[in-house]
């Protein structure tokens, strides 16, 4: 017991040094900030240069390909995976929008921040905007659409930080297409920056010295910081005032001990309406019979009424898919009913999994608001793996036209979903505690909220193992 007390004091104190690191490293992590810039910026703006790529190419071989693996097959999923693992490391300390932003911001205007820009529901909206435009431009097989949608992204950000914020990342804290998913994810980070009030409260400045300063780019109140959601892990605060220290946690304390305090309704729609719904329909309508038979509906419908032009390819590529020489064209009614179909899954996942958090609710039988939106917390663990597995699948219908078998993936995939549906329904036990008197009423809350994870398992499962027709 001494042995494994001494090995976990050792552990912690060498976690401690790392966030020290980082913070007298930061010279050094600029340069690197910028190496990745400039490999992104080749990356997305050089393949939409060039012819787009044969049915021999190869990943290898072929510019395009290399860019539309790195980005979609490698980047996209693996930067989700670390932020359950080591928190929003990638927002401070590699991100190209997040670095340019705040080097924008050093010399922009320094204006205050809006109060339309603080919106809370921006993550969301932005994040199912950008699905959706991205699923209608065939953004993961195209360069022209991964430019407009990454580097419009990226161009955003500069005129954002040009305007508002000195030396600060509003872009990143607001509006960014994805802060809102990486903010969900990093609660399951196993590592944080924590925060010692009492330490805080107890510093004194040293005499004669010069007051210690703290720049916190995302805007972080760092004095009351108690979770991991909007914290970039750039190691900054490393040690201000003797109370900031790099340390671990169970990855189940934010959800359970610190989401509950205050209701966060967007937190919910972008976990249910946006992860386990709308994410899910981008992901299903390529192949999807119903999708099929909507369009032919409306297409004999058309045609008996004597209109035509949504049935041609009339839009530019970057509105619509359109490349006539691939033989991949979207009309304007495929792209109607696209959109038709993901907000119907959205609804037909996200109405049931809302039944299922006020079923939980109700065995607490008070603040049912606070539990509703507390319940849903519990299901970020389904919510993040699904949308892993959906962008990891790219990279395996990739690699699998490299030649390469992975015969693993099928019951890795099955292991994960399994997993994440168990963890859901141990954070609902957890979250139950706090609510629920008795153990009946903490396992009917476990059952309701296992239910919501479960039909998240199943969306996910139908979409790699064709269980029913969506």
């Amino acid at each position: 017991m001494l042995k494994a007390s001494s090995r976990t004091a050792a552990f912690d104190h060498r976690l401690a040094e790392a966030g020290e690191w980082l913070k007298t490293h930061q010279a050094l992590i600029r340069r690197l900030q910028w190496v990745v810039v400039g490999f992104y910026a080749f990356l997305i703006i050089t393949p939409a240069l060039l012819p787009l790529p044969g049915r021999a190419a190869h990943i290898w071989t072929n510019l395009t390909l290399f860019a539309q693996f790195a980005f979609w097959g490698i980047w996209w999923p693996f930067v989700l995976v670390s932020m359950a693992l080591v928190g929003r490391l990638w927002c401070g300390l590699l991100c190209p929008e997040g670095a340019l932003s705040e080097a924008v911001a050093e010399r922009g205007r320094g204006l205050a921040v809006p109060k339309w820009i603080q919106w809370r529901g921006w993550p969301f909206v932005a994040f199912a905007c950008t699905t959706v435009y991205g699923q209608m431009t065939s953004v993961y097989q195209y360069p022209g659409p991964a430019l407009v949608v990454l580097g419009g992204s990226t161009g955003a950000a500069m005129v954002v930080g040009y305007l508002w914020g000195r030396n600060k990342r509003v872009w990143c804290r607001y509006l960014c297409p994805v802060t809102g998913v990486f903010a969900l994810i990093s609660k399951l980070a196993p590592f944080h920056f924590r925060v010692d009030t009492g330490a805080w409260l107890d510093w004194a400045k040293p005499r004669g010295g010069q007051p210690e300063t703290l720049n916190c780019a995302p805007l972080v109140a760092v004095k009351t910081m108690r979770g991991a959601s909007h914290c970039h892990m750039c190691g900054r605060c490393s040690g201000f005032r003797g109370a900031v220290t790099l340390s671990r946690r169970s990855p189940n304390a934010e959800i359970v001990d610190v989401a509950g305090e205050k209701p966060k309704p967007w937190d919910t729609m972008l976990i249910v309406f946006g992860l386990m719904g709308l994410a899910a329909g981008a992901f299903h309508w390529a192949g999807s019979p119903t999708y099929v038979r909507l369009k032919q509906v409306f297409a004999d419908w058309l045609v008996d009424k004597d209109i035509f032009w949504p049935l041609e390819p009339i839009a530019p590529w970057y509105l619509l898919t359109n490349y006539p020489a691939q033989n991949d064209v979207m009309t304007p009614l495929d792209g109607a009913v696209l959109i038709l179909y993901i907000l119907g899954f959205m609804l037909a996942v996200a109405v049931p999994v809302c039944l299922c958090l006020f079923g939980a609710a109700l065995t607490g039988g008070r603040r049912l608001r606070a539990q509703f939106h507390h319940y849903a917390q519990a299901l970020i663990p389904m919510a993040s793996c699904g949308v892993f597995l959906g962008l990891s699948s790219l990279t395996v219908t990739m690699l699998r036209t490299e030649g390469l078998a992975l015969d693993f993936i099928g019951l890795l995939r099955a292991l994960l979903l399994g997993g994440a549906t168990l963890w859901c329904a141990w954070l609902a036990w957890r979250i139950s505690g706090k609510y629920a008197a008795g153990l009946a009423r903490r396992l009917t809350a476990v059952l309701f909220i296992g239910a919501a994870a479960g039909l998240g398992a199943f969306v996910w499962a139908s979409l790699f193992w064709k269980l029913v027709k969506m």
